[in-house]
């Protein structure tokens, strides 16, 4: 629900001790100017619209993370990244190592849709959806409520330290370790069924690799969205600096509208005559809320990672005071200029273009992926036997993959060479997801051999489904005629 504050209290904390006083001619800062030192950012806990959409966004991201290594498919985890059997496991499919094309694949058209996005809404998912944007908020909501709002925590860190504040701390602290932990062990989850891990946790028989990585986590996500926050977006992340080089005047961002709150209520400019009054009271509300302290009223920042805070707690303010909303609000360069935003243009239609194509090629790709996977390797320890009947013998070793939900029964044949006959075995049923090996012999008669080496396929087809088939390129081998 919405945060009614009174308007005494927002003018009472216009003191902020990281930001400096904004500029005598609010607007964008100056492109080589840097931006102001920061320490410890006090950040004020603000609600409403956007508000209550991220609040919802980022408990459906944290259930999901949380979530998914519990939930089970079938015998196993519905995602599971199973290293040692070299299988990733993604819902009802399963992928093997030499699927890793599929994941680079995926990777650019989330690389490309990030860019589409950001063209469109700016940085919409560095509010909304980035990890360290989920956990941060997440860490300051615990803040608030183990050591009160905002002007109460300034108050108690400016004064000695007593009992009050030693308890709110601690809890504190013990609540960001524990989340931390727990992110820990759900990273570990995907690895290693987390069932049997939390057994191993309390039994304190884990193995070290995962204890490793569980403590390297804890430490990495209580670092970062407990300490660093602010940090991570401005100086760690590499999207907030080269973000701007795909932001044009119809890029929707979080803008202050100068032109409707200028000159301020509370800070009439020096030597300027005031012929009217703007809407904005200089509460600096808008600052307070911000997690990474910066003030919008200075333009568009890179600092600036568009959870519309400010918006909510500007709206919040003008209406209190009965003015109309939007005072700061998403919009785009153009439309504050009073241009018309266009949205398609160049920029945006090769992105949309580009990602479509991607996503079209990686469907039919995977609709065409046969769920089999075969390695045939020669016999190393003799390059051919000959019989007394006048036929050469070539030994195979075959390892057939099914990467389907089911058992199949694979048929096996050989073509290449005249008379060419499979030896021992020619059918093995090999069931969902598992691998089995065979030795094959294949024979020739030597007369027609008309050369050392020859090519020849080795077909693998399931009974039961012809549409599962592989066809395997290798090489027949026979004596050198010298």
């Amino acid at each position: 629900m919405t945060q009614r504050i009174p308007l005494q209290d927002m003018t009472s904390e216009a003191v902020v001790e990281h930001h400096t006083p904004p500029s005598k001619a609010p607007g964008s800062r100056p492109p080589n100017s840097k931006p102001p030192k920061l320490g410890h950012i006090y950040v004020r806990e603000i609600g409403g619209f956007f508000q209550r959409i991220r609040q919802r966004s980022n408990w459906l991201l944290m259930a999901l993370y949380f979530g998914l290594p519990w939930i089970n498919w079938g015998d196993r985890p519905l995602v599971w990244f199973d290293l040692s059997a070299q299988e990733f496991h993604l819902f009802a499919a399963t992928f093997y190592p030499q699927d890793f094309i599929l994941l680079t694949w995926i990777l650019v058209i989330c690389a490309f849709g990030l860019f589409l996005i950001t063209v469109v809404a700016g940085r919409v998912w560095c509010g909304y959806s980035c990890p360290q944007s989920v956990w941060t908020f997440l860490f300051i909501w615990f803040e608030h409520r183990l050591e009160g709002p905002r002007h109460r925590r300034i108050r108690r860190d400016k004064a000695p330290g007593g009992m009050d504040t030693l308890w709110r701390k601690t809890a504190k602290h013990t609540a960001w370790l524990m989340i931390a932990v727990a992110t820990g062990v759900a990273f570990v989850g995907y690895f290693t069924p987390i069932r049997a891990l939390t057994v191993d946790m309390f039994t304190l028989d884990m193995h070290p690799l995962a204890l490793f990585w569980i403590g390297f986590f804890t430490l990495f996500t209580y670092l970062n969205a407990g300490w660093l926050r602010h940090q991570v977006c401005l100086h760690m992340c590499p999207y907030a600096r080269f973000q701007s080089a795909m932001f044009d005047a119809n890029t929707l961002i979080v803008s202050y509208d100068a032109a409707r709150g200028e000159p301020r209520r509370n800070s009439p400019q020096k030597g300027v005559e005031a012929t009217r009054v703007g809407d904005c009271i200089d509460c600096e509300l808008c600052v307070q809320v911000c997690p990474t302290g910066i003030d919008i009223r200075d333009g568009l920042q890179y600092e600036c990672i568009g959870c519309a805070a400010c918006i909510d707690a500007c709206d919040s303010v003008m209406a209190r005071i009965n003015k109309p909303l939007g005072l700061i609000r998403y919009t785009t360069e153009r439309a504050l200029a009073g241009k018309t935003t266009r949205f398609w243009r160049p920029q945006l239609f090769a992105y949309a273009t580009a990602l479509l194509a991607m996503v079209v090629l990686l469907i039919g790709f995977l609709n065409a992926r046969v769920p089999l996977d075969v390695d045939i390797a020669r016999d190393r320890q003799a390059l051919f036997e000959s019989t007394a009947e006048g036929r050469l013998i070539n030994y195979y070793n075959v390892a057939l993959r099914n990467q389907d939900g089911q058992t199949h029964r694979y048929a096996v044949s050989a073509t290449g060479l005249p008379g060419l006959r499979l030896g021992g075995m020619d059918t093995i049923e090999v069931a969902a997801f598992e691998t089995r090996s065979l030795r094959l012999a294949l024979t020739a008669d030597a007369d027609d051999l008309t050369q050392p080496s020859h090519p020849i396929e080795l077909h693998i087809t399931a009974l039961d489904d012809p549409s599962i088939a592989s066809i395997i390129e290798t090489r027949f081998l026979g004596p050198s005629g010298e």
